[in-house]
């Protein structure tokens, strides 16, 4: 049986999941919910390598002070939704924001501690990805628990 949405994507149809549809995205969050962010260094987004649990990293490269920002290989798939990806966008958007692998001023000594990211989220009003993507990780493990991943 042939792949319809590869079929769509080759055909121009359907969105394309490469690191230009990332950028697009990352763009599209920055403006509408970061907007006072400022960008204080090159920001660059890609796949990077598959992973069950990562979901995205970020890292500032010393060499040259710019911010890498990668999402799990897996996420090319269709299967994941956009609410997903765009989650994981907006998640490594708050470690910059916040001073992690970024330029800007450290606003805590631990990235993740008391919940300071889902905190941001709701705060710049994506709270419904944060729900979502609550939703959407219970029923990940379960199927990763039963090998269906």
């Amino acid at each position: 049986m042939r792949d319809k949405s590869r079929d769509l994507q080759s055909e121009g149809l359907g969105p394309k999941r490469d690191n230009g549809w990332l950028l697009g995205r990352l763009e599209s969050i920055w403006e509408q919910y970061f907007p006072d962010t400022p960008q204080k260094n090159e920001v660059f987004i890609g796949f990077g390598r598959k992973s069950k649990y990562r979901f995205g990293s970020i890292k500032l490269r010393l060499t040259d002070n710019s911010t890498h920002i990668r999402i799990n290989g897996l996420f090319k798939n269709e299967w994941v939704p956009d609410q997903i990806v765009d989650h994981t966008i907006a998640h490594e958007l708050v470690h910059y924001n916040h001073g992690f692998s970024s330029l800007q001023p450290r606003l805590h000594r631990y990235p993740h501690r008391g919940g300071v990211i889902d905190s941001e989220l709701n705060a710049r009003k994506l709270g419904h990805l944060v729900s979502f993507y609550h939703s959407w990780v219970k029923q990940y493990v379960k199927e990763l628990e039963r090998g269906s991943r």
